[in-house]
This record gives C-alpha cells, sequence and structure tokens, in this order.
C-alpha cells in the first residue's frame, strides 16, 4: 500500500477561512516553459476566524521567486514555503497587501490543472484546486475575491489574450515584441473560477441584448480554421441567455462572454466567470463532421456552462461537500431549457436512461456516495453522476412537491438572498420553505442518504365497493458507511388508467383530491384508497419519473402491453415496453433460455405504428435495454457472456416480428434537402436508423448492402456513422472497407477519428482487446490527450461489457497498465478510467475474483497518486 494515505476532509470539520481577501491583482509574463505569476493579495482577517492565527495559503510544485508585505521584501526567517505550502506564522497586521512571486512551467503541467498549454495555446483549469498551481492562495471556494488580471506574452505566440470579466485596456509594449491586456471581474468570485487563455485563436463574434437592454460581446475563440464549425454554439449560447431570462429571471452581468474551445482538457467544460472554456468536442459542429446527438450535447453543455453564471457562479459553493449545489441544480437547469428546446418526453426519457446507466449503477457499487458526501479523500473523484444527475432528480422532486408557483418563488428567494454568497444546501432549502410555508426537514435527507430507494407497490381493485387500494412500501439498501436507512420523501406521481385509456378522478376515500396526480410516502409503509373506481384500473406509476427509484408492482404483462398502448403519460409508456423487455432479458440471462418475447413484440408493433407518436419517442421506446441496464437489474452473479446472449436473442425476436414495419419506416423517414440539427428531423434520423439496425441484423447480402449504400450516400455524420455503426457488427468484408473508407475520409479531423475509435473498441467480439491495443501504438493515439484515452479505453472499458469483463481477466489487466501509465502525467483521468471496475462486485465469481486481484494491484502499487489510490481503496472496500 502507500506509504501515507491521505487524510481524509469531513463536512463536520468545516470551519471558516482564517483570512478573507478582498481583491486580488495578477501580473502574469506568459512563457512556455517559465511563466512569472505576480499575485497581490489584500488579506484581512477574518472576524469568524481564529484569533492570532497564521496565514496558511495552499501551493502545488510550485517555484517561488519572493514573498513582500506593504512592499517590504520578508526575511526568510519570517515565513516557510515549501512547493505545497506559504505560511507567515506572525503577520505584522490584521490588514495587509501580500505579494507573491513564483514561477510555473506550462508545457510541463500535464496533469492540465492550473495553467497548462494545449495545442501551443496557454489555458487554465482551477476547478476544484487547481489555482495553486499558478500561485499560493487561500484556495478554498468560501474566500471570494474581486480579480483584476493582466496578462503579458509575445505577439506572434500569443496574439489573444483573455482573462475573467471585462477588458479594461490592451496594447503593445514599447521596445518589444510583447504585448498585454487587463482584464477586470468587478464580481467576487472563488479562486476556482478563475481563467485565462493566450494563444493563435479565430474569434467568431456576434451580440446580444439582455431583457433589460444591456448590450453584450459574445465570442468564441476556436484554433485557427475552425471558425465555420462554431456557429450552432453561438446559436445555442444566446437561446440559452434568452431561456435564462424567461424561465428563471436571470440576466447576464458583463460586458462580454467568451468561449474558447481546447482540444486537451480534462472536463467537458468549465465555468470560469465570463471566460468558459470548453472541451472542442462540445463547441466545434458541422452536418459533416457531428452527429445529432453531438448537436444536442452541445446545445445542452452550451446552456449548462452559462447557466453556471448565477448557479455556481454569482452564488457558490461554501466547500465541496455542497458541489451538488451548483452541478445538480445546474444539470436540472439545462434539462429544462433543453426540454423546451426539444421534446419534453424524450428528453425525459434520454434522462433517465442516462441516471440508470451511471448513477444507479454507481449507488449499487462500492463508490456509492451521498448527494452531498460527507467526507471524502480527493473531491476530483466526487465529481460523479450521483452529484450531477441524481443532485439534478432532487430539485426536480422539489418542483413536483412545491409546484410550478412555490418552485419559481423559493428560486427567485435564493437568488436574491444569497447574490455574492458561499451557500450550503441549507440555505438552498431555507430559501424553498421560507417562500412556500413548507417544511422541508424530511426531504432533506435525500442529500445525506446514499443508495437507491426500493418502492414496492401492490394494487388490488374491489368491484363490490368501487375501489382501489394502493399499497406502498419503501426502503433503501445498505450503501458503505450507511448500513441503516431512514424513510425518504418519495413524490409519487400516478394515473389510474381505464379501459378506454382515459383518466380517472384520484378520490381518496376521505374525499381528498389527489392534487397534481402525486401522493407523498414519508413512511416504510402506506396505503392509498381511491374510491368511485367503475372498472378495474391499471396503475400508471412513477408518472414522468417523478422520483429516483426502484420500483416493483403486481402489474401483469398484459397492463404492462396495455399501458405501452393506452397511457396518457409518455414516460410510462416507454417505461412499460421497457418493463416487459427487463422481465425477458433478466430471465433470459439467468436461464440460458429466453421466455416467449410474442407479447413484447406485439406491444411494440402497437407503438411502432402509432401515427400520432413522435419518431424520437418510438426511437427511444424501441431501443432494448442495453447489457449494463440488463446487469444492474440482475444485481449479483453476473455473466456478462449471458446478457449478450439473451439481448442478441430478443434483438432477433424484434428484427423477425416488426421487419415489416422496420422496412417501412425506413422507407418513408429519408430526409430530402440538407441537413438540419432540429428536434424533428433528429428524431426521424433516430428512428430510420434504428430501423436500419434491426434490417440489418440478419447479416444478409441484401441487408448489408442496404448499409453500405446509406454510408456512402449519407451527406451528415449521423446517417454515415449510424451505418458504419450497423456494419461494425458483422465480422465482413464491408465492415473493412467502410472502417477503412471512414478513416481516410477523417484521418485529420481528431473529433471524428474519436468517435472512429469508440466504435472499434465496442465490437463485441474476442479480437477486440487486441485491437484496442493496437489502435493505442498509433501514431495519431495519444496517452495525453483526454479525449483520445476516453474514446478508445473508455469506450473498451465501459462500452464493451463482454470483452472488458473478458473470462480470463485479460480485460482488467489492459485496463490496470493503462491506468498505472497515466497515473504519473494526468491522475484525473487515470481515476476515471479506474471507476470502471464500479461494479465488479456484481459478477459472478470468477470474473469478480480477477477483478479483486487487478484492483489490488494497483492499491499496492507504491506511489500512487492520492486521485487513483482513493478510487482503489473505495472500489475494494
Amino acid at each position: 500500500m502507500r506509504e501515507a494515505e491521505p487524510q481524509p476532509v469531513r463536512l463536520a470539520d468545516y470551519h471558516p477561512p482564517e483570512w478573507l481577501v478582498d481583491t486580488v491583482d495578477l501580473d502574469i509574463l506568459l512563457h512556455p516553459t517559465a511563466t512569472r505569476v505576480v499575485s497581490r493579495l489584500a488579506l484581512r482577517r477574518n472576524p469568524a476566524g481564529t484569533a492570532g492565527a497564521p496565514i496558511a495559503l495552499d501551493g502545488d510544485g510550485l517555484t517561488l521567486v519572493r514573498v513582500a508585505i506593504n512592499g517590504a521584501p520578508l526575511a526568510g526567517g519570517a515565513y516557510e514555503a515549501t512547493p505545497q505550502a506559504l505560511v507567515i506564522p506572525a503577520p505584522p497586521a490584521d490588514r495587509l497587501m501580500l505579494e507573491i512571486e513564483t514561477l510555473v512551467d506550462p508545457t510541463a503541467n500535464t496533469q492540465l490543472m492550473g495553467l497548462f498549454r494545449t495545442s501551443a495555446n496557454y489555458c487554465t483549469q482551477c476547478e476544484p484546486e487547481g489555482f495553486r498551481r499558478i500561485t499560493y492562495f487561500p484556495d478554498r471556494s468560501d474566500v471570494l475575491a474581486v480579480y483584476t488580471t493582466r496578462i503579458e506574452a509575445d505577439k506572434d505566440e500569443a496574439p489573444i489574450l483573455l482573462g475573467n470579466g471585462n477588458l479594461e485596456k490592451n496594447g503593445p509594449i514599447a521596445g518589444t515584441n510583447r504585448h498585454y491586456a487587463v482584464w477586470h471581474d468587478p464580481w467576487p468570485k472563488p479562486s476556482y473560477l478563475f481563467a485565462l487563455v493566450g494563444g493563435k485563436l479565430d474569434k467568431v463574434p456576434s451580440h446580444f441584448v439582455t431583457a433589460s437592454g444591456r448590450p453584450v460581446e459574445l465570442g468564441i475563440y476556436v484554433e485557427p480554421g475552425k471558425a465555420d464549425r462554431a456557429a450552432y454554439a453561438m446559436d445555442a449560447l444566446k437561446r440559452s441567455m434568452r431561456w435564462d431570462e424567461q424561465a428563471f429571471g436571470r440576466e447576464y452581468d458583463l460586458d462580454v462572454f467568451n468561449i474558447v474551445a481546447v482540444s486537451d482538457f480534462n472536463m467537458g467544460a468549465m465555468e470560469n466567470k465570463g471566460l468558459n472554456v470548453f472541451n472542442d468536442k462540445y463547441v466545434l459542429a458541422t452536418p459533416e463532421t457531428a452527429t445529432d446527438a453531438d448537436y444536442a450535447n452541445i446545445e445542452a453543455i452550451i446552456a449548462h456552462e452559462y447557466f453556471h453564471n448565477w448557479s455556481g457562479n454569482r452564488i457558490t459553493c461554501r466547500d465541496w461537500f455542497q458541489l451538488c449545489l451548483k452541478e445538480g441544480l445546474t444539470v436540472f437547469r439545462d434539462q429544462e431549457f433543453s426540454s423546451d428546446q426539444r421534446s419534453r418526453p424524450v428528453k425525459r426519457i434520454a434522462d433517465v436512461r442516462l441516471l440508470k446507466a451511471q448513477q444507479f449503477t454507481e449507488d449499487a457499487g462500492p463508490l456509492s456516495h451521498p448527494v452531498r458526501p460527507q467526507v471524502y479523500r480527493e473531491i476530483n473523484n466526487f465529481y460523479t453522476a450521483t452529484v450531477y444527475e441524481k443532485g439534478a432528480e432532487v430539485v426536480r422532486m422539489l418542483k413536483t412537491l412545491l409546484g410550478e408557483e412555490g418552485f419559481r418563488a423559493g428560486m427567485d428567494l435564493y437568488f436574491t438572498r444569497h447574490d455574492g454568497h458561499a451557500a450550503t444546501i441549507e440555505d438552498f432549502l431555507k430559501c424553498f420553505a421560507d417562500a412556500t410555508g413548507r417544511d422541508l426537514d424530511a426531504f432533506a435527507l435525500w442529500y445525506a442518504q446514499a443508495g437507491t430507494p426500493r418502492l414496492e407497490v401492490t394494487g388490488a381493485y374491489d368491484a363490490a365497493a368501487g375501489t382501489f387500494r394502493l399499497d406502498v412500501a419503501q426502503s433503501t439498501p445498505p450503501t458503505p458507511g450507511q448500513s441503516e436507512k431512514q424513510p425518504l420523501v418519495i413524490p409519487l406521481a400516478l394515473g389510474l388508467v381505464g379501459p378506454n385509456g382515459s383518466d380517472m378522478p384520484l378520490v381518496l376515500e376521505d374525499g381528498t383530491q389527489v392534487q397534481d396526480g402525486v401522493l407523498e410516502i414519508t413512511a416504510p409503509r402506506q396505503s392509498f384508497v381511491f374510491t368511485g373506481i367503475g372498472t378495474r384500473p391499471v396503475a400508471s406509476l412513477n408518472r414522468g419519473f417523478s422520483a429516483p427509484v426502484n420500483l416493483s408492482s403486481n402489474l401483469t404483462s398484459e397492463d404492462l402491453v396495455f399501458l405501452a398502448a393506452h397511457d396518457s403519460d409518455p414516460f410510462n409508456r416507454f417505461d412499460a415496453l421497457q418493463g416487459l423487455a427487463f422481465a425477458l432479458l433478466k430471465d433470459g440471462a439467468r436461464t440460458g433460455t429466453l421466455p416467449d418475447p410474442k407479447a413484447l413484440v406485439e406491444a411494440a408493433r402497437l407503438l411502432l405504428s402509432d401515427a400520432t407518436l413522435d419518431p424520437a419517442f418510438k426511437a427511444q421506446a424501441l431501443a432494448l435495454p442495453g447489457e449494463a441496464e440488463v446487469a444492474r437489474e440482475l444485481a449479483r452473479n453476473v455473466n456478462p457472456d449471458a446478457v449478450f446472449a439473451a439481448r442478441k436473442t430478443l434483438r432477433k425476436a424484434f428484427a423477425e416480428g416488426l421487419g415489416d414495419l422496420f422496412a417501412e419506416a425506413y422507407a418513408a423517414l429519408g430526409t430530402p434537402g440538407p441537413y438540419a440539427p432540429d428536434a424533428a428531423s433528429a428524431g426521424r434520423r433516430a428512428l430510420r436508423n434504428l430501423s436500419l439496425d434491426y434490417l440489418t441484423l440478419p447479416g444478409t447480402p441484401q441487408a448489408l448492402a442496404r448499409a453500405v449504400a446509406q454510408f456512402e450516400a449519407a451527406d451528415n455524420m449521423t446517417d454515415r456513422f449510424a451505418a458504419l455503426a450497423v456494419l461494425s457488427q458483422h465480422d465482413t468484408p464491408e465492415r473493412t472497407q467502410a472502417l477503412d473508407a471512414f478513416f481516410r475520409r477523417f484521418e485529420n479531423d481528431p473529433l471524428v477519428i474519436d468517435k472512429w475509435l469508440s466504435l472499434q473498441a465496442m465490437i463485441p467480439e474476442t479480437g477486440t482487446l487486441e485491437r484496442v491495443k493496437r489502435l493505442s501504438l498509433m501514431p495519431f493515439f495519444s496517452m495525453t490527450n483526454p479525449n483520445r484515452v476516453r474514446a478508445l479505453i473508455g469506450a473498451f472499458a465501459t462500452g464493451n461489457a463482454t470483452q472488458f469483463n473478458r473470462a480470463d481477466g485479460a480485460g482488467y489487466d489492459f485496463l490496470v497498465e493503462v491506468v498505472l501509465g497515466l497515473d504519473g502525467t494526468n491522475p484525473q483521468v487515470a481515476s476515471r478510467m479506474l471507476s470502471a471496475f464500479k461494479t465488479w462486485r456484481q459478477l459472478e465469481a470468477g470474473r469478480a475474483a480477477h477483478a479483486e486481484r487487478a484492483l489490488r494491484r494497483v492499491a499496492e502499487t507504491p506511489g500512487l497518486s492520492e486521485d487513483v489510490a482513493d478510487i482503489a481503496m473505495r472500489s475494494l472496500g
């Protein structure tokens, strides 16, 4: 094991900062290997701190040049400095100006945290604790200051100089080939929101006028020659700005808003105040290079980072335990934006599929943790699906419980009361309680208790009494560190669907009308009796996925077929089909024989034949649960090969039973005219390409020829890549030819080649591991580029269940080699790769033993980063 394990950080140990910073003046002289950073901090002792406390500043690998207080250099004995910290034991006053000069090497910064170089451009990433890699600072989220940043660089090397806030002045430096720019951000912010960018970039300009008439200059900066790919991102930005004004009453507050797209970035994007930095895959798009999914992601992530201007920047987190306060809330906001821009039912289905695939799996394994954890060893490892996706679901439940008006009143109060503050979950919930008069103490348990709750619902109809009784039991399974669970407040949206497909009135036996069709489940067991029920209804439960729970009921397969055809709630029509499919797939995986799928196929036929339904909805509903989803439902003793075989058999049944309808859909949904990324067009392509997948499944020459024809004739990446994906599942000359042709066409476009790499990494064949190894040695692959690593290695580990989980353990051994190789250069990416082991305890004994051995090899490696050591130790329990 490691010689010195990192000490845990506990929420219970929170203490206010000893010193506050009012202003930060930075003078940064960019140089590839020796960037000089001079910081001037206006410090004052915190009245809430400890009397006589020293000034203790964080560092990470820094080289200190000098320290001065109020202009006077400090002698060596007056301070203590290491690369990791700067301490002044006896400050001369309670208010002072501290000046610090450091040197950093951006080129050597392979961690991509702090100040680094990417494609010869300078860039920063400071969340969560990267600012300490630039200069010594109280690098915590509850220290808010006003920043002024002067950036200086060689004009040829970095003609563009960008910072937070508004540009105050810029110009040449006389007698040199250098120039400077001064950026001032008038809004106090924590250090994690600091950013600068310098380099050779093309600007895509535009303008926006806020609701109050403030003109805002917009700019998206991209690598030279890529400006034509930023138009959709700019359009999405302006739509996000307008929507936030209308939906939440939030206006933008600076004179400029800039986005920079870079190719080497650990995260998807970063919301630095007024200067968002993006992974270029979430900015760049043309019909030739981007799929419909890429366009939707760009729209959502542009919106997410912009919305952070208020839910994250103007109001930030008191500490990193409150991370969900900005991330979960902002995910909810971007989900609502995308729902309004596109199809709300389709967006809800997509979000729930993501939640179940990522967060439910996380909650069921050794990496389970509450939405607000109580302890962490490495905060980088808590940027998780639980914080983001489950955090968003908690906010959505709050809206369901309070109603539209109550939720908006609470949000308005939150934005008003805590503007300029570093807030907590308690602050957030109190705003809703104060705005509505609702006691939310019990609801707050959603933030503290890990695990996915289980709801067991039993319905019984009494024809003689004309009543329908619903018995509901809730429980939450034990999770690491939380063996005992308390009952939660669970909003259960439901309907009682009559034989004609109409919803019946929801009147309880005491005469109460169920408001908005939502029951509040608050106890371990509750019963509800509905009156005036003249015929047996079918219960439509957890409509719209009103709560993030695992739900089981006594609904029969006939009931599910009925709901799939008649439910007025689109999500539950989808979910009924999924429930039928899950039942078949679980039985097939356990026994080796798939039960008769006739009922499911007939239900799918009814849905596919319904001309009133959105093609995008049909595509979601007819996409069978993935292998990871089935494994999650099985929960233990999972054999990935058996899951794959069961799913393959059911896919074949769909292809045979619905082939005529798929052929009709494929022929009817061809879209003449130029490509457009709008939701309606994307929905037609989604159903057409799903039909192509099923039609190609037999692998006959005629079936393959259809896919080849689409691949060759496609005028957009969505259709071309869909055909390539279909062909990739068949080990034929057509596959080889298509993969080679695709590479030749796009070999100079890294983002497209990433798609090509991922596709090959996910082919469920025994030769895939060797293919991945060969691709990782190709000249176009680099372990220093996070996008490339995620595209190839990440796709293999998380998207290829049979080959990563090979019975001989070779897939695990390969990933461990990658993780240990990455750990010394980019521990964040390494730890995320290692998280692929999060479901290892659910596997059958042989695979589980191989996985445990692989994890122990990592844990016992000397000199591990805190990031990787944390994941290894938690995974092993």
